[in-house]
């Protein structure tokens, strides 16, 4: 079993599909092919179900894929400090975000960070935050930037970026009008605009829903910022999000809402922080990344 058949392999899971897993590896889908086939006949089982339409992984496949995953970050690990020792910062740093995540911008981060160790491929996976935790831990990425991890969620370190109350987005011409401040039972019976359940706006608004005791019917789940902004315009709900999204271009005419309750009821708090591994597991990419964030932050 080679390292390299262990990449085509990890590469067909994530995709779900050998033509795309092709084109991100640069190679060709008959060479792809062949070495997960010949990773199969090694392994005495099939890892991919196929048909016409899709790949999905068997049992076996499911029980590789952790393992692959594992195996490949350690090696990018064991080349990446050897590489460190030299004084070289080689390899490739793979970045999880959350978007438009508080109390950071990837973007400008990752083009500075470029610029310090050009030698570095840098990569970037946009995910919600359960996936996120799941990369860390597994090594598929070596960092995060998330939102509303509980500590109960993850037994790494989690590093504060922003702490922000989270406001209520209307769109023109609603009924709250102008009203600087809205109350727990003022929406009840309103239609909601939110991301899918594992977006961390959408994780804190859910408990805080909950601690109020107060239900609400989400009618419309995206997984964009601009979308959500968008339907907002058109009246077709909504939306609970923190506080940064009422500034953005794209909700300028929208009318934005303090959210007030009982004083036992916790305000709607959107944290965000930086999710890592264990220090003794972090890479030369993601520890040089953390020091470029301090370096900024001075």
């Amino acid at each position: 079993m080679e390292l390299r058949q262990l990449e085509h392999f990890v590469a067909v899971a994530e995709e779900q599909h050998f033509t795309r897993a092709a084109e991100r590896l640069a190679v060709s889908q008959s060479g792809l092919s062949a070495s997960v086939r010949a990773l199969e006949q090694e392994l005495r089982t099939p890892l991919f179900s196929r048909t016409t339409r899709s790949v999905r992984l068997t049992e076996a496949g499911r029980a590789l894929l952790v393992e692959a995953v594992r195996t490949l970050a350690a090696s990018r690990a064991a080349r990446d400090a050897v590489d460190a020792v030299r004084g070289l910062l080689r390899g490739t740093l793979t970045v999880g975000a959350e978007q438009c995540v508080a109390g950071v911008g990837p973007a400008r981060l990752l083009a500075a960070f470029h610029h310090a160790h050009p030698h570095m491929e840098i990569r970037l996976r946009q995910e919600g935050t359960t996936r996120l935790l799941d990369g860390v831990a597994s090594g598929r990425l070596d960092l995060a930037f998330a939102a509303t991890v509980g500590p109960a969620e993850w037994h790494g370190e989690l590093r504060p970026l922003a702490t922000e109350e989270m406001v209520v987005l209307c769109g023109p011409g609603h009924r709250f009008g102008a009203a600087p401040r809205l109350t727990w039972e003022r929406l009840a019976g309103e239609r909601f605009i939110d991301f899918h359940p594992d977006w961390g706006p959408r994780r804190a608004a859910d408990a805080a829903f909950s601690a109020a005791g107060a239900v609400r019917t989400v009618a419309f789940e995206v997984n964009d910022v601009h979308s959500l902004l968008e339907l907002v315009h058109e009246g077709l709900g909504i939306a609970v999000v923190p506080r940064h999204f009422s500034r953005k271009p794209e909700a300028a005419g929208l009318t934005t809402h303090e959210l007030t309750g009982p004083p036992d009821v916790r305000p709607v708090v959107y944290e965000s922080v930086v999710v890592l591994p264990p220090a003794r597991s972090m890479s030369p990419g993601a520890k040089a990344l953390m020091s470029l964030m301090r370096e900024r932050s001075a």
